[in-house]
């Protein structure tokens, strides 16, 4: 891969990701991805998991989460943390965005 230093938001566009949930991929490289994500209220993000690590950050918004066997109701300011391979998902409770740190980047985001 390529280094690339700057990604303006203006090059980027929002990817229809399906049933109220949209993204935007920021910067990256082979080790490192942030991604944009929209949620309509009531969307759902099915229980899933990836080899990645995962940090969120809730930039707006009110969700309920769940890591694992815990569940949390966040809001703007909060953020989680998910190790590679745990199971998680997440309701949107009032419509917001999220900002979602991968390590390594996903490539089937790009």
């Amino acid at each position: 891969m390529t280094i690339k230093n700057y990604f303006p938001g203006s090059e980027t566009t929002l990817f229809d990701a399906g049933g109220g949930l949209t993204r935007r991929v920021g910067a990256h490289n082979d080790n490192l991805m942030v991604v944009e994500v929209h949620f309509e209220k009531g969307t759902v993000a099915a229980r899933h998991h990836h080899r990645h690590e995962q940090i969120t950050y809730v930039v707006s918004g009110k969700f309920e989460f769940t890591v694992g066997d815990e569940t949390y109701v966040v809001s703007a300011g909060d953020s989680l943390y998910k190790q590679p391979d745990i199971e998680h998902g997440a309701t949107c409770l009032e419509a917001g965005t999220l900002l979602d740190v991968f390590t390594p980047h996903r490539e089937d985001f790009l």
